[in-house]
């Protein structure tokens, strides 16, 4: 998966949210200051070559949809992260957090709490 700009992760969420809609409709939802609807049409067509957004044609008009969810993306972004920053271990990812002080003590037990009950089951 090609690594996404900051705006086209914003029209990818918005996307997930909505899960389908034309260009128009899906720069009413858009935060102030909107985009001009050309930019957005742009950033869309960059995600649809990026192979993020597909598109159902309507003649001249295309309502987009994404290709992937929320989660395959989660779940790649995390995989670039451990393999550039942190030699593919969660346990450095989270000792990074542990030690700048990003993650208390009573998240941890949390954290470890949710892995002994997913051993449990």
């Amino acid at each position: 998966m090609e690594k996404l700009t900051p705006k086209e992760e914003e029209v990818l969420q918005l996307l997930w949210e909505v899960k389908k809609g034309f260009v128009k409709e899906l720069l009413a939802r858009m935060p102030e200051p909107k985009p001009h609807y050309n930019t957005l049409s742009t950033i869309i067509r960059n995600l649809e070559e990026k192979g993020y957004v597909g598109y159902t044609a309507y003649g001249t008009t295309y309502e987009y949809y994404p290709l992937i969810s929320q989660e395959q993306y989660k779940e790649n972004s995390i995989a670039k992260i451990l393999s550039r920053y942190f030699d593919n271990s969660y346990k450095n990812l989270v000792a990074f957090f542990a030690q700048e002080e990003k993650i208390s003590a009573e998240e941890l037990k949390e954290i470890m709490e949710i892995i002994n009950k997913q051993k449990n089951t």
